[in-house]
């Protein structure tokens, strides 16, 4: 089972999603989807990994899919902290470099600068 929630950072620029759990079946990979294709005014999405436990054929496909719609999109999407099963599974399918991982003090730079401008907005 797969727990994903949603934080939108100012005013919907930047959207973290996060995720907990297995990316292993399809209804999980749906609830994914659904997830991150409902930021449409997000200018950033970045979907938080580090509490997921197993992601299967299914659940890699779907971020190759999510990708591709956010670069369809205009949208910027980064994977952040992924576990080592997800870390592991991304580099044996020889994709991690398809993906931006962003280091810690890049992330924290992202919500900072996205704070500050919410902060300026109101």
């Amino acid at each position: 089972m797969l727990n994903v929630t949603v934080e939108n950072i100012g005013e919907g620029e930047l959207a973290v999603v996060t995720c907990a759990g297995r990316i292993a079946e399809n209804d999980s990979a749906h609830k994914l989807r659904e997830a991150v294709t409902s930021q449409t005014d997000a200018r950033i999405v970045v979907l938080a990994l580090s509490e997921v436990s197993a992601i299967g054929r299914g659940g890699f496909g779907m971020l190759v899919f999510l990708q591709r719609w956010a670069r369809k999109h205009d949208i910027r999407f980064l994977l952040f902290d992924p576990s080592k099963s997800v870390r592991s599974r991304l580099e044996r399918a020889r994709s991690i470099a398809e993906f931006y991982i962003p280091s810690f003090d890049e992330m924290m730079a992202l919500l900072a600068c996205a704070n500050s401008r919410y902060a300026l907005a109101a």
